[in-house]
């Protein structure tokens, strides 16, 4: 009898590529040849202290920042400026108390952005926004003042909108500051969680691992607009990180955190500005 033969395991569609990008202002290298991939379903930590380049890379990869080098690739194709494969929270959102919307107006605001000729009718989109709600756990304030609400509730609500016209990539700028340690790992899990059902490649940036480090697929770890990539043993490492930061730097893991610690030879001023957590880059 013939051995069966099993079919290979199908991988992952490849959601976002980064090909060896680079940017430049004002005469000085802000991201230098950064490469990285994300499949679906993979919830990717972008790791990097305050001027590390995170925000300049997520606006390269929305298209909202012009290249040097280097390219963009989303679903395997060159990335157009936003579209609706992209899905974007950005940083430091705020949502005025006094604006008179509710938490589903916000949502459903996130359907007709990449949408040409008309809008859909009103049962389905509130199909659309309620599913959405229940999505992310925001059901039983959908109707309250998006101004009223808790930080992590208006992140629940502001990833809900990003989600609503179902992307294939969801960025998120810096998503867990300012919230306290409950909302904090309740917009992680969630996030992981909408990543393995919803098939959806996210990336979020962070100045901390730790948070992210019990759900995280992968990281990529800025320092300097340089970065490296790949599962968190594979980066966080004292001879990978050393490399990156061009200074000798300590990995601790002390009571499940990790610190990054830079070694004595290394001065305040070239540490200062890498780190000032746990992980996030290397300290003095």
């Amino acid at each position: 009898m013939p051995e069966e033969v099993l079919p290979e395991e199908v991988l992952p569609e490849e959601v976002l590529g980064v090909d060896g990008i680079s940017v430049s202002r004002s005469g000085r290298r802000v991201l230098d040849d950064v490469r990285f991939s994300i499949r679906s379903g993979e919830l990717t930590g972008l790791i990097g202290s305050n001027g590390a380049g995170k925000t300049t890379l997520l606006r390269a990869v929305l298209g909202l920042q012009p290249v040097t080098g280097g390219r963009v690739l989303v679903a395997g194709r060159p990335r157009r400026r936003r579209g609706r494969l992209i899905g974007y929270v950005p940083q430091k959102t705020v949502l005025d108390p006094d604006v008179p919307m509710r938490a589903r107006d916000v949502v459903a605001l996130g359907l007709e952005g990449h949408r040409l000729g008309m809008p859909l009718p009103n049962a389905q989109r509130r199909l659309l926004v309620d599913r959405m709600l229940r999505a992310v756990g925001a059901q039983e304030f959908a109707d309250a003042r998006v101004g009223h609400l808790s930080g992590g509730e208006q992140q629940r609500v502001l990833i809900a909108h990003a989600l609503v016209s179902r992307p294939k990539l969801l960025l998120m700028d810096e998503p867990l500051a300012n919230l306290d340690l409950r909302s904090e790992q309740e917009v992680v899990d969630l996030l992981a969680r909408i990543a393995t059902e919803q098939r959806i490649a996210v990336l979020i940036s962070a100045h901390d691992m730790n948070p992210l480090l019990p759900v995280t697929d992968r990281i990529v770890y800025l320092a300097d607009g340089r970065a490296v990539s790949g599962r968190v043993d594979e980066v966080v490492r004292s001879e990978v990180l050393s490399g990156l930061y061009r200074h000798p730097v300590e990995v601790l893991r002390v009571h499940g955190r990790v610190l990054v610690l830079g070694a004595p030879a290394v001065s305040a001023p070239a540490v200062s500005a890498p780190a000032a957590s746990a992980d996030e880059g290397v300290r003095s």
